[in-house]
């Protein structure tokens, strides 16, 4: 989403909808993967919404047909144990999500807003939300620019036989269940729409998208994604602001006709 479909100004361009309509009557499914949370992406696709899967807040939200077929809720025991370790920074603020609410466990002042973390809906929490709250999305927001690769270091080191993280935006490391990422959730998209790896094609440009570029047949990559992400990718084609998935989905759409 964030620096590969949406435009510079963070908005779903608006030939994107006519594009997933025309792609979906020559049978081909359209699949956005994202770390937003799925009511978010439902309204940036509001037109289309029913003509396309999800796989969202990083893969543990996975719609295929407008049904909710995985949903991965985070272990209370492991967040207690993901907060503890986050306090020994003084630089880090963990911010976790239900399906509609942000739960800021610092002062709202020390989370930056940017791309997918724009944090509608917050409450400043203070401590760990109970068991009772279904958890499905952890992100932690690294106060100090020049820390963030340090900090996603030494946070996979404490935690990474529960977690993994990968640095997101300027400020942000996402926190995922390890064994879940973007690229399970797609996986099982592809088993419900009997599509394979080599059938897929899929854009990226951040660290998150990595699994999926590395498991489709078609990979491309955007011009201001990350080093590594344009490194694995099959090709690289233009930046968002240049509107390049949408390029080449047309160019997908022309050899339909």
């Amino acid at each position: 989403m964030d620096g590969t479909l949406l435009d510079e100004d963070s908005r779903v361009p608006p030939e994107t909808f006519g594009l997933i309509r025309a792609l979906g009557e020559k049978g081909v499914h359209f699949c956005v993967t994202s770390g937003r949370r799925y009511d978010t992406l439902c309204r940036f696709f509001a037109p289309v919404r029913d003509q396309m899967d999800f796989v969202a807040s990083n893969g543990t939200q996975v719609y295929v047909g407008g049904r909710l077929v995985d949903r991965e809720v985070y272990s209370t025991a492991a967040l207690r144990r993901l907060e503890r370790t986050v306090r020994m920074f003084d630089c880090l603020h963990l911010s976790l999500f239900d399906h509609d609410t942000d739960y800021l466990l610092d002062e709202v002042a020390y989370y930056h807003r940017e791309l997918d973390k724009d944090l509608p809906n917050v409450e400043h929490v203070g401590v760990m939300p109970g068991p009772d709250v279904s958890i499905i999305k952890a992100s932690i927001c690294c106060d100090k620019l020049d820390a963030v690769m340090d900090m996603a270091y030494a946070l996979q080191r404490e935690l990474g036989d529960a977690f993994t993280l990968a640095p997101s935006g300027s400020m942000w490391i996402d926190v995922v269940p390890r064994g879940v990422s973007k690229a399970t959730g797609l996986a099982q998209v592809m088993r419900a729409q009997d599509v394979k790896p080599q059938e897929v094609m899929a854009f990226g440009d951040a660290m998150n998208d990595y699994e999926v570029l590395r498991m489709v047949g078609h990979s491309r990559a955007m011009a201001n994604g990350r080093y590594a992400i344009r490194q694995v990718a099959e090709k690289v084609v233009g930046t968002n602001a240049e509107h390049s998935v949408q390029q080449e989905m047309r160019t997908a759409l022309e050899g339909l006709a």
